[in-house]
């Protein structure tokens, strides 16, 4: 199993922490290719930057999220989203705050293992430390290096053996 990448958002909508492993594949379009390499002659698309990647993924998440409690009701949650090149892992604690994990299409449902990282890492590493701020306004991310190394361990360990 590959994971690409690791995102926590607070309840502002704020990326307070991000953490990739590997870079997503890209989506190939059509099959055509001109002389200069590009699919149909299109120019190749700028990476998003990291603020950008972040907004991109709580927009999607947001979205569907908002889509799947309408559709089914209060009771239904978003759990997990699929495309051809990724998946996309949610769960959301009681407090708002929204783990995503984006892995590779063959991975199975990982919201027990969010779970996992919220209960056994983010709390207690992150909210259980007193230098830690409760409130990461304008953006100021999760500074913990215990956690930043757990989160790294745990998902070495686990995901990807």
């Amino acid at each position: 199993m590959v994971v690409y990448a690791f995102y926590i958002f607070d309840r502002h909508a704020e990326c307070i922490y991000k953490k990739k492993w590997a870079p997503r594949p890209t989506s190939t379009g059509s099959k055509s290719q001109q002389a200069n390499g590009l699919p149909d002659g299109r120019p190749q698309p700028k990476a998003l930057s990291a603020e950008d990647d972040a907004k991109l993924i709580f927009g999607t998440i947001f979205s569907l999220r908002n889509m799947v409690r309408k559709l089914g009701g209060e009771d239904d949650s978003f759990i997990s989203y699929r495309t051809g090149q990724y998946k996309l892992h949610y769960y959301e604690t009681p407090t708002s705050l929204k783990f995503v994990m984006v892995t590779d299409t063959k991975t199975n449902n990982l919201r027990i293992v969010l779970h996992q990282i919220y209960v056994s890492l983010y709390v207690e590493f992150v909210v259980k430390n007193p230098l830690s701020p409760v409130e990461h306004p304008g953006g100021i991310g999760v500074n913990c290096e215990m956690f930043e190394l757990g989160v790294e361990q745990f998902v070495n360990a686990s995901l990807m053996s």
